[in-house]
């Protein structure tokens, strides 16, 4: 042990951190973050196969995606507080261990509800790993070295949401849909093996408040009742009855998580946190992202292989460039965000997604779309490192895990949200009796892309990333 105190001071001291791994563990940690983003749009491609193989129905099969994504954003909060009071090590590990054990679950799966346990315990692993893992990178980092890691983060997450359907169509097309859970298996097994002599290990906290489980479950059941109002809106209208309930019922559950947070010995977040404007300012920017990542996933998805009658690999190789734009316009905002400022870059990319977003509005075919949503990815890439840099760049350290679970539950909801808005807008194009639901939901797209942009110009910090 003293041996290896040694040369990992000796290390420390040649590169000037305390932390000398701290690039591979950056690495190790990225791969399992892009292993949970792949999750949200992996199985796009594969549904029709898994509702042919297994009888699911069309509701069955919604909560196949939304299960996860639930479960995910639901329970982030409490992941990111877990991760301050326990430490974020032990949550990484038993966060890889619990995916790894779903995702064979639900590649094994025979019925429907075998399929929804799967993914619903999936949601509950990525829950703990992600802001754990988002922790440690806040954590190990500092100064400019943050801001590049923060733009290699946000890039493998960015482009997950992308690179989540080719892998999907690839699967889907070869050895068949269970492998798009199957592969996570040994992903998982190895990252937790070679993670456990990596990470760092700090002393427990010497007193631990207790987790606010309620305040967990409220958030999540005022989220699920808000995603199943606008899902169900497609079909049955905006302007009802049990949509204004539905609204209502939301709407109070919110207010009673809220109610939690002000009373709770010890609360699931603190509110104060998100009336910062670099907090606050970061989580519209998450929030919008991924809602706009995810329509042009659900949109592209659906018009190439219902509309334009492409199989599930040629659509998934139609997603690359997707996913290269994505990569790019994030690794270009993490090197000059320090020059440029978060408010001038996150405006830049919301514009150019308008503007991508607009081109499949406007033209129909199939050059058009993948341009389209191709343009639309390089603009939403440097709003998650605009977003992830400016929420996190300035919490104190003790705040780093409740912070990150906080982008984190921001993102998941977000994509959740854009799904359901989407599956809303474009309800009959999807149901393959129309084609203007697609013009329509990529205007929707474009409309809320600028709305962002004059909000983030009010309420962003001028200042430069530091």
């Amino acid at each position: 042990m003293s041996e290896s105190r040694t040369a990992t001071t000796s290390a420390a001291g040649s590169t000037g951190s305390p932390y000398p791994q701290r690039w591979r563990i950056l690495g190790l940690v990225g791969v399992a973050q892009l292993m949970l983003i792949l999750d949200v749009t992996v199985v796009a491609v594969a549904l029709p196969h898994m509702g042919a193989d297994l009888d699911l129905r069309r509701e069955t099969l919604t909560w196949v995606v939304s299960g996860y994504t639930l479960a995910f954003g639901g329970l982030l909060l409490l992941g990111g507080r877990a991760a301050d009071l326990f430490g974020a090590r032990r949550l990484v590990l038993a966060g890889l261990l619990l995916f790894a054990a779903a995702s064979l679950t639900a590649g094994l799966a025979s019925s429907g509800p075998m399929l929804l346990a799967g993914r619903v315990a999936q949601g509950m692993a990525a829950a703990m790993l992600s802001p754990a893992a988002l922790s440690l990178i806040v954590t190990i980092f500092e100064g400019d070295e943050r801001n590049r890691a923060l733009g290699i983060w946000s890039a493998l997450g960015g482009s997950g949401a992308a690179l989540g359907v080719l892998l999907g169509g690839l699967l889907t097309a070869g050895p068949g849909w269970a492998w798009v859970f199957y592969v996570n298996v040994p992903v998982g097994l190895v990252l937790l093996f070679t993670l456990r002599g990596q990470l760092p290990v700090r002393p427990a906290p010497a007193a631990r408040a207790a987790l606010d489980v309620p305040g967990a479950a409220l958030v999540t059941a005022a989220t699920a009742a808000l995603i199943y109002t606008l899902i169900r809106a497609g079909d049955h209208g905006w302007v009802t009855w049990p949509t204004a309930v539905l609204l209502l019922v939301s709407a109070v559950l919110y207010g009673a998580f809220v109610a939690r947070q002000r009373l709770a010995a010890n609360p699931l977040m603190s509110l104060r946190l998100l009336t910062r404007r670099p907090v606050a300012t970061g989580t519209l920017l998450i929030l919008v992202a991924a809602a706009l990542m995810i329509m042009i996933l659900f949109l592209g998805t659906f018009a190439l292989q219902g509309h334009y009658g492409y199989g599930a690999l040629a659509t998934g190789l139609l997603f690359l460039p997707v996913a290269l734009s994505t990569m790019l316009g994030a690794n270009v905002a993490g090197r000059i965000i320090g020059r440029t400022g978060p408010r001038a870059l996150a405006v830049a990319g919301l514009v150019v997604a308008a503007a991508g977003l607009a081109v499949p509005a406007l033209w129909t075919g199939t050059v058009a779309l993948v341009t389209g949503i191709a343009v639309t990815a390089l603009g939403t890439g440097p709003l998650f490192v605009v977003a992830s840099a400016t929420a996190l760049g300035q919490v104190a350290p003790h705040e780093a895990g409740l912070a990150s679970g906080i982008v984190s539950t921001f993102h998941e909801f977000g994509a959740s949200l854009g799904a359901a808005v989407i599956s809303s807008t474009a309800a009959a194009s999807i149901a393959g009796t129309g084609t203007d639901g697609f013009s329509r939901g990529f205007a929707t797209g474009a409309v809320v892309a600028v709305v962002t942009a004059v909000a983030v110009l009010a309420i962003a910090p001028s200042a430069r990333s530091r």
